[in-house]
């Protein structure tokens, strides 16, 4: 860390501020050499701490640099291991929470450019994600997006979206259990909320990712949501009667009656193929997950839908 670097650093943690122009200068110095070093982290997450009224150029730089520092400080880059994982809970995690927008920002940057992260990492993240959403009372909710007082707003919908489907998991660019209970666990404590548009699509999209183990499907056109939402309140249409016999013979009969796999389209990617069919272990899990009644609400309709049109099964 250059003495210029430090004197500027020093000056910005004293006064709580930065200026626009010392924000260029820190990046000038912290970008000279080519790379951020362990020094250069610490000051800059101590400026962050300080700092009252943080500008978007100061939280852009927060999050590059920070980014850069955990992802490929250490050979081989972009492999974060224990140790960074460590230093970077320890280092944000003053209070047992993330304490600003910025840090959650810098956790889902960390995540998408990462190939592999720890699973510690990856569980604090989702955790402190989680405890935004059902509290209501962390930085993403009090940001401008937030729709209600207790809905899921489209900062932290965005913010969900990165973490879940990051591609430095376990589960590379794919949805793990963990997630998809979580996503179940949020939708149940917002149900009756006033949630951003994009909730509900992030929600079938995750779950359905887990159930069918592949990312390849493209998200349905706003035409086509219109169309199997009609399709769905038609009562004498296949999904419709597909829900009328799940709810005569109960959640966990009917998925064993309705899903039966169609036969598999003449050079169809046998990959593919299995990893869309719903195995007994994931109808089993998804039972529980409903609760083991025959009410299905909004979202389970949805997911439902998802998974008939996607996998070809039959409904």
């Amino acid at each position: 860390m250059s003495m210029h670097f430090h004197d500027l650093a020093a000056k910005a943690e004293a006064n709580g501020a930065i200026s626009a122009s010392d924000i260029l200068a820190l990046r000038r110095d912290c970008w000279a050499d080519g790379e951020v070093s362990p020094e250069e982290a610490e000051a800059i997450f101590a400026i962050n701490d300080r700092v009252k009224h943080a500008s978007p150029e100061w939280k852009e730089f927060f999050v590059e640099a920070i980014g850069e520092f955990v992802v490929n400080g250490m050979e081989p880059r972009g492999y974060v291991d224990e140790a960074q994982a460590d230093w970077l809970i320890t280092r944000i995690d003053h209070d047992g929470q993330v304490e600003g927008l910025t840090e959650l920002e810098l956790l889902a940057k960390i995540f998408d450019r990462a190939a592999s992260t720890p699973e510690r990492l990856r569980a604090y993240a989702l955790d402190q994600i989680e405890r935004e959403v059902l509290a209501h009372e962390g930085p993403a909710s009090h940001h401008a997006g937030h729709t209600g007082p207790s809905g899921i707003s489209e900062t932290e919908v965005r913010l969900l979206r990165r973490f879940i489907f990051s591609g430095g998991g376990a589960r590379s660019a794919a949805v793990g259990q963990t997630e998809a209970e979580m996503l179940f666990r949020l939708k149940d404590a917002t149900l009756n909320s006033v949630n951003a548009p994009g909730w509900e699509r992030l929600f079938v999209q995750g779950v359905g990712n887990f159930l069918m183990g592949f990312s390849g499907h493209e998200p349905l056109s706003r035409e086509r949501a219109s169309e199997l939402e009609a399709f769905l309140n038609d009562t004498h249409s296949r999904v419709g009667g597909f829900f009328g016999r799940m709810v005569r013979s109960g959640v966990d009969r009917g998925f064993r009656e309705t899903f039966r796999r169609k036969p598999a389209a003449p050079g169809h990617d046998a990959v593919v193929s299995a990893a869309r069919e719903i195995t007994e272990d994931e109808r089993l899990w998804l039972g529980a997950q409903f609760g083991g009644d025959e009410q299905l609400d909004p979202l389970e309709q949805a997911l439902l839908i998802f998974i008939a049109e996607e996998s070809g099964q039959e409904v």
